[in-house]
């Protein structure tokens, strides 16, 4: 196995609100304060999840939808969770392929460590959008993935949309 050393992550590990320290990111970012949303990159609050962006994306306006409610038992979620988790994961994919015209997209969730969760222990399903030659010779051969825009851009290309939502 190839071993990728990736130190501008350790940054984000150990950031208040981390897990193992007392906190998790995603709850974290569910309750801080919405005047700050864009540097946490929450794209919409609704009543009971939330969507915000991965800060480190497999491709171009890769998001998550995650519940306020800090658990990883989705068959345990009440109806309204479950229900606006998976409402909000449609208009995820209405809005990228509004927006970005992907050809395809990529939905799941990982549960559990063993499963490839990086964040075990708060739910989240992930909407990456994908393109045709996506995957080139540089992650193949060159174990490198780029990725065209940058988080910021994102962010300003997705938000209006997501600001047309209701809470």
């Amino acid at each position: 196995m190839e071993t990728k050393f990736t130190p501008w992550r350790m940054t984000y590990i150990k950031r208040e609100g981390a897990p193992g320290e007392g906190g998790c990111v995603f709850c974290a970012m569910g309750k801080g304060p919405q005047e700050h949303d864009a540097d946490s990159l929450v794209l919409h609050r609704g009543e009971t999840c939330l969507v915000v962006m991965n800060l480190y994306p497999y491709n171009t306006a890769h998001l998550m939808v995650l519940p306020y409610l800090h658990t990883a038992d989705l068959p345990g979620l009440d109806a309204a969770t479950a229900g606006e988790l998976f409402t909000l994961t449609r208009r995820c994919v209405s809005i990228l392929g509004d927006v970005y015209q992907p050809h395809g997209f990529n939905l799941g969730m990982n549960l559990g460590s063993i499963a490839g969760a990086g964040i075990a222990e708060h739910l989240h399903m992930h909407i990456v959008p994908r393109w045709s030659g996506d995957t080139n010779f540089m992650p193949i051969v060159g174990g490198t993935k780029l990725i065209p825009e940058d988080l910021d851009a994102t962010y300003d290309r997705l938000r209006p949309a997501f600001a047309a939502l209701l809470p």
